[in-house]
């Protein structure tokens, strides 16, 4: 459902807008710190400190980014959207109420950032014309090989300290994780159809495919 929605499947199509780009960069800017921060508080926590990778970390990259779009005084331009604001405030609720769910947040993103950013990325620079900077936030520069990365993370997650009524309870906020990212994409998508036009937008978007956390590279394979 994530990937079907009409701004996601635009940008796998390769249309993507500045303006709505930019602003979904400081979006996810306000969610990783948000995430980030939680988990260094709790890196210490029995189970999250089994899924706990500074060497993931986005917000450095986020920053660098929002300087190219918004110059040096970006921080100054940017704010969370309503969707955004609802996302972290979600994040902080479970740390302090549930630190175990941050694992649902934490995978909703990562691994999802780590099996697509690549695809991603080159889909930005094509569509933006961006030479010089622009899509840090896709680039995992410290994980030498991301496929043994990513199995090594998925065997931490499979050995959490957890029961069966936790899991399930991950299960349901990665759910709900899916379900904020969505209301982010949904805010983005008036800008782009004022940009691409009503006709455009609803033949890039007719046709639903279907996909998972990992597979947005899969999504791409007819570009």
């Amino acid at each position: 459902m994530a990937e079907n929605v009409g701004f996601v499947k635009c940008f796998l199509r390769g249309v993507v807008e500045p303006t709505s780009y930019r602003k979904l960069v400081a979006n996810l800017y306000f969610v990783y710190t948000a995430m980030e921060e939680e988990f260094e508080r709790h890196q210490t926590h029995p189970v999250l400190s089994k899924v706990y990778y500074p060497i993931l970390n986005r917000k450095g990259s986020l920053e660098k980014d929002l300087q190219y779009y918004y110059g040096a005084n970006w921080r100054e331009a940017v704010a969370p959207s309503a969707a955004a604001q609802e996302y972290v405030a979600r994040i902080r609720e479970v740390s302090a109420q549930q630190p175990e769910l941050l694992v649902a947040h934490a995978y909703t993103r990562y691994l999802g950032d780590l099996s697509a950013g690549q695809v991603l990325k080159k889909i930005a620079e094509n569509a933006m014309n961006l030479t010089e900077g622009g899509t840090a936030f896709y680039e995992f520069e410290a994980i030498e090989d991301e496929k043994a990365f990513k199995n090594e993370y998925r065997s931490a997650m499979d050995s959490l300290p957890i029961d069966a009524p936790m899991a399930e309870a991950i299960v349901d906020e990665a759910n709900a994780a899916f379900g904020m990212n969505m209301k982010m994409f949904n805010e983005l998508e008036g800008n782009l159809i004022k940009a691409i036009g009503i006709m455009l937008f609803n033949s890039l978007t007719r046709r639903r495919s279907g996909g998972s956390t990992e597979s947005a590279e899969l999504a791409t394979a007819e570009q």
